[in-house]
C-alpha cells in the first residue's frame, strides 16, 4: 500500500519549530524570531503578487512600507500577540494597508520562536500611486528599518533554511522520529533508520505496530500513546540490540507532543540519545559494588571462588572456571616472583549457562605445560583476551567446555594475585553473548578478580591458621579416655565455625586414689591458637594439681593462681587470660560427688528414673580474677546416675537465651538412648541441628557406679604396735575371701609398713581399708597426722628408711592425699 504522504511537510515544520507552511483560503504567512519570512501562502501571493520563492527567506521588513506602530514594536519585544493595521508594499509598487493578526509560538523556555501572521481585512485602495514598480520596491526595500529585528545587511543573498533543516534531522547523531495522530510513521533520520534496520522510505506511511510488530518494540508504543492521550512529554530509558549489531544499547529516550499555533496535537516527536556507555559504565560498578559484597562472604577458599563464578555467570560470561595452583590449595605458601611452568591447577569454582557441568569436576587437578594460554597469563600475571580460533588452545581448551554444546567464540584468562603473588586463575568464556569481550570487559575482569584473589589470600590465611590450632587443639585433647570402674564415659567435642574461629574448651576424666574419678569440663576465654594453646597448659595444669588429690575448691583456688601468673607472663598488649571450669569428683565407696564451679554453666543430673535436674553449685567467680574463693558442695548420685558436664557453647548462642539453652538440653537428657554415644549424638542433633556451632562445645558424660559392700573391707585399727599383726591377719582373710591368694604376699607386707609407719609417727587412730576395683586392689592406711612421707634410699647399716622404697618396688602406684583430718597413703597393685 503506498505511503500517505499528503500532510507530511506542515507535520514536518510543526515538529522542527522553524519552518511552517501555511496553505488554504486565508491570507496567512510565518516569520522566524529573526524577522525572515519562512512560510507564505497562495492568498498571500494573490493579493501581494510575490511568489513564494520571491519572500521566502527574504527579511518581513522588506514588505512593510511604514515601521511598525508601537503597541507592535511592544509586542514584537515581549513576545506577545499583536493585531493592528499596517501597510505593505504590493509587487507592483502599490501601497496597502492591511489588517494583520499575529500570533506568537514559543518554545518550552518561552521564547518566540515563530510568528503566524494572519490578514484580518485590507483596504479598499492603494494609500497612494506608484511611479515606477521598481522605484517603490525599491523604496520599501530601503524601509526595512522598520522591521522589528536586526535588518539583513545590504547585498546579503536570501537563504532558503528548509534543506539545512532537512540535512541537519537527517544527520543528527540522535535517532529522531516522527508520528502522526493516528499512529503512522511519517519521518525517521538516519540513526533511526541503522537501529530498527529498515529505511525511512520503506516505513514512512505505515502504522508503527505494523512497521514494528516484535513485542520488544511495545514499550515504545505504550509510551508514544501515553505522550499522545496526556500531551505531557515523557521520559524513559530502553535496552535493545540493534539489527546487525552483536552488543545491546541502551537508549534514554525523550517524547513529546507536536501542536500547531493553536495547540492542537499534531503527532508525536521522538529523540533517542545513545547511553550505552554511561548504562555499561553503571553495570559495572554495580557488578563490582555487589562482588565486595558477595565475594568472601567466609573465610572458605572453595566458597569464595564459588561466589567469584555465581556472580559472573551469566551476567558477564557463560561459563567460567575458578581454578587454584595446587600447592597453594594444600596448604604451601604462594611462592613470590614469576611462576614456571608446568602449572597444576585444581577447578574450586564453577558456573555455566551450559546444560551440565564441566568436563573437569570440582576438585580436579589440570596440569597445563608451557606455551599454552593458560600457562602464559600465569607466568606474565597479565590477564589476556584470547583470540579464536587458536591453534594453541586445541590442546586445553576442550577441558573448559563441554562436549556436544556450543564452543566459546570469545576466551578470557584472568590471573589471579594478591600481594605480589600468583595464586591461580580464571577462564572466562562467552558461547550464547553474541559479542565478545572487550577491553572494558577485561578490565572489569580484572578488578573482580584482585578482590577475589585477596579474598582467597585472606581465607588461606585463615585457613592453615585454623587447621594449626584445631591440630594443635585436637592434639592436647584427651584421645582415649580412662575406663575407670567408677563411670562409664563418653564426650563430645565440636568445633566452632570458621567465622568464630577456634577455642579454649576442653574436658577430662582423672583417675584418683581409692577407685575416685575427677570429671572437668573448662572453656577459655576466646579464640584462635593463643586460647587453644591456654587450654592445653590449663589441662596440664589441672591434671598436675589432681596428682596432690586437693579437695575441687582448693584445686580451683591453685588453677586460679596459675592463670594469674600466665597473664603476667604474656604480651602486654594480648590481653588478660580468663576461663570458667567445673571440676568434680566422684568416690564409688560412697555415691558421692563433691563439685566446685569456676563460672560455669551447671551440670545435669539424670536420676535412673529418668528424671533431669540441673544441680544446685555455686557458681563462683571465673579463673583469672583472683583472689575470690570457691566454693565446693556434696551431691549424692545414686547408681546408675547419669552426669552431664558441658560447656556454654551447647546452650547459648547468637539466636537464643541461655534458659532456651537449659531446656532443650534437658528435653535431650531425657530422652532415653542405648548407649552414652547415642546420648551425645542425640544431644547434638537437638541443640544444634544442621547448623555450625558459634563457639567452641564440649559434652562429657558419665554414668555412675557405686561399689558394693562386698568390694571394700575397712578396720579400724588402734596406735599399738601389736595391731600390725591383726591387720595382716586381717588382709589374708579378705583376699582369700576375695579370691586372691596371689596377692596375699605382697599385699601383707604393704599393710605390715604402712601400719607401722602409722603407729610410729602419730598418737591418733589409724584406719586400714582394702579395695577391690576392675583389676585393681587397694590399699589405704589413714592417720591423724599431716606429716609428708618421702621415699629414700636406705644406706648398707641402716636400720629404717626401706618401707616405703619397698612399697614403691612391689605395687604398680602409690601416694599420698590430704583432709581435714589427717592424711591418706595409698597403694595400688593390678590383679
Amino acid at each position: 500500500m503506498p505511503a500517505d504522504r499528503s500532510d507530511e511537510r506542515p507535520l514536518d515544520r510543526l515538529a522542527g519549530c522553524s519552518d511552517v507552511h501555511l496553505a488554504g483560503g486565508s491570507v496567512t504567512a510565518a516569520v522566524d524570531a529573526h524577522g525572515i519570512v519562512t512560510g507564505w501562502s497562495e492568498s498571500a501571493y494573490q493579493l501581494l503578487g510575490y511568489t513564494p520563492a520571491e519572500v521566502i527567506g527574504t527579511a518581513v521588513g522588506t514588505l512593510l512600507a511604514d515601521a511598525l506602530p508601537p503597541p507592535a514594536r511592544h509586542a514584537v519585544a515581549h513576545g506577545q500577540g499583536w493585531q493592528g493595521l499596517v501597510t505593505v508594499c504590493h509587487h507592483d509598487g502599490r501601497i496597502l494597508p492591511l489588517g494583520i493578526r499575529a500570533y506568537p509560538l514559543l518554545d518550552a523556555a518561552g521564547a518566540v520562536t515563530l510568528w503566524y501572521l494572519a490578514v484580518l481585512h485590507t483596504g479598499l485602495a492603494p494609500v497612494r500611486a506608484p511611479s515606477s514598480a521598481s522605484h517603490d520596491r525599491q523604496a520599501c526595500h530601503d524601509r526595512q528599518a522598520c522591521d522589528p529585528r536586526e535588518p539583513r545587511e545590504a547585498g546579503e543573498t536570501p537563504v532558503d533554511d528548509r534543506p539545512l533543516i532537512d540535512w541537519a534531522f537527517m544527520q543528527a547523531p540522535i535517532g529522531l522520529s516522527l508520528v502522526d495522530t493516528e499512529m503512522r510513521i511519517r519521518r525517521l533520520n538516519t540513526e533511526t533508520t541503522r537501529m530498527i534496520g529498515n529505511t525511512d522510505t520503506d516505513l514512512r506511511g505505515h502504522r508503527l505496530m505494523d512497521a514494528l510488530p516484535h513485542p520488544a518494540y511495545q514499550a515504545t508504543w505504550d509510551h508514544l500513546r501515553h505522550v499522545m492521550a496526556t500531551g505531557r512529554s515523557a521520559r524513559h530509558e530502553s535496552f535493545s540490540r540493534a539489527q546487525g549489531e552483536t552488543r545491546k544499547r541502551a537508549w534514554a529516550v525523550r517524547t513529546s507532543p507536536v501542536r500547531d499555533p493553536a495547540g492542537r496535537i499534531h503527532g508525536v516527536f521522538t529523540a533517542a540519545i545513545d547511553i550505552s556507555e554511561q548504562y555499561w559504565a553503571q553495570q559495572r560498578l554495580t557488578l563490582l559494588n555487589e562482588a565486595t559484597t558477595a565475594i568472601g562472604s567466609a573465610l572458605e577458599v572453595d566458597r569464595t571462588a564459588q561466589e567469584f563464578a555465581d556472580i559472573t555467570v551469566p551476567r558477564f560470561a557463560d561459563q567460567i572456571s575458578v581454578t587454584l595452583l595446587d600447592t597453594v590449595y594444600r596448604g604451601s605458601e604462594p611462592t613470590p616472583g614469576p611462576l614456571s611452568a608446568p602449572f597444576p591447577l585444581r577447578c574450586i569454582g564453577y558456573a555455566a549457562t551450559l546444560p551440565t557441568g564441566p568436563t573437569a569436576p570440582l576438585g580436579h587437578t589440570t596440569t597445563y605445560p608451557a606455551g599454552s594460554p593458560l600457562a602464559h597469563a600465569l607466568t606474565t600475571g597479565r590477564p589476556a583476551i584470547c583470540p579464536l580460533p587458536d591453534p594453541a588452545f586445541t590442546t586445553w581448551i576442550p577441558t573448559t567446555w563441554i562436549p556436544g554444546t556450543t564452543a566459546p567464540h570469545s576466551v578470557m584468562i584472568v590471573p589471579l594475585r594478591a600481594r605480589g603473588t600468583t595464586l591461580g586463575a580464571a577462564v572466562l568464556t562467552r558461547h550464547h553473548h553474541p559479542a565478545p569481550f572487550t577491553s572494558d570487559d577485561l578490565l572489569l575482569a580484572d578488578e573482580l578478580a584482585t578482590h577475589t584473589a585477596v579474598c582467597l589470600d585472606n581465607a588461606r590465611r585463615y585457613t592453615r591458621e585454623r587447621t594449626t590450632a584445631l591440630t594443635l587443639q585436637h592434639s592436647l585433647l584427651p584421645h582415649d579416655l580412662p575406663r575407670p570402674a567408677a563411670v562409664d564415659v563418653a564426650s563430645r567435642y565440636l568445633p566452632a565455625g570458621a567465622q568464630a574461629g577456634v577455642g579454649g574448651d576442653w574436658y577430662d576424666v582423672i583417675p584418683l586414689s581409692g577407685a575416685r574419678v575427677a570429671l572437668v569440663v573448662g572453656d577459655v576465654v576466646g579464640h584462635g591458637i593463643h586460647a587453644a594453646a591456654t587450654m592445653g597448659r590449663l589441662r596440664t595444669a589441672v591434671r598436675t594439681l589432681a596428682d596432690a588429690d586437693p579437695t575441687p575448691d582448693e584445686l580451683l583456688t591453685r588453677l586460679d593462681d596459675v592463670i594469674t601468673r600466665l597473664t603476667t607472663d604474656r604480651d602486654p598488649g594480648s590481653g588478660d587470660l580468663g576461663a570458667t571450669c567445673l571440676y568434680a569428683v566422684y568416690d564409688p565407696t560412697t555415691g558421692h560427688a563433691t563439685i566446685a564451679s569456676a563460672g560455669h554453666p551447671p551440670p545435669a543430673l539424670v536420676t535412673p528414673d529418668g528424671t533431669v535436674t540441673y544441680l544446685d553449685i555455686p557458681p563462683g567467680p571465673p579463673l583469672g580474677l583472683g583472689g575470690l574463693p570457691f566454693e565446693a558442695t556434696d551431691h549424692h548420685l545414686p547408681d546408675g546416675s547419669l552426669l552431664a558436664l558441658y560447656t556454654d557453647g551447647l546452650i547459648e548462642s547468637r539466636d537464643r537465651d541461655i534458659d532456651t539453652g537449659l531446656d532443650m538440653l534437658r528435653h535431650a537428657l531425657s530422652t532415653p538412648a542405648p548407649t552414652l554415644e547415642a546420648t551425645c549424638d542425640h544431644i547434638l542433633k537437638t541443640l544444634l541441628p544442621d547448623r555450625p556451632a558459634d563457639d567452641d562445645i564440649a559434652v562429657l558424660l558419665a554414668r555412675t557406679h557405686t561399689l558394693t559392700t562386698g568390694q571394700v573391707a575397712s578396720w579400724d585399727l588402734p596406735s599399738d604396735p601389736a595391731v600390725v599383726a591383726y591387720a595382716r591377719t586381717h588382709t589374708t582373710n579378705q583376699l582369700t575371701t576375695w579370691n586372691l591368694p596371689d596377692a596375699i604376699p605382697t599385699t601383707t607386707l604393704v599393710v605390715s609398713e604402712l601400719v607401722t609407719n602409722a603407729i610410729r609417727h602419730t598418737t591418733g587412730p589409724i584406719h586400714l581399708r582394702l579395695i577391690r576395683d576392675r583389676g585393681t586392689l587397694i590399699c589405704e592406711v589413714s592417720d591423724t597426722s599431716n606429716t609428708a612421707p618421702h621415699l629414700r634410699r636406705a644406706r648398707t647399716l641402716d636400720e629404717n628408711g626401706r618401707g616405703l622404697f619397698l612399697i614403691a618396688q612391689l605395687t604398680h602406684h602409690w601416694g599420698t592425699r590430704y583432709n581435714r583430718t589427717g592424711k591418706t597413703i595409698w597403694a595400688e597393685q593390678l590383679i
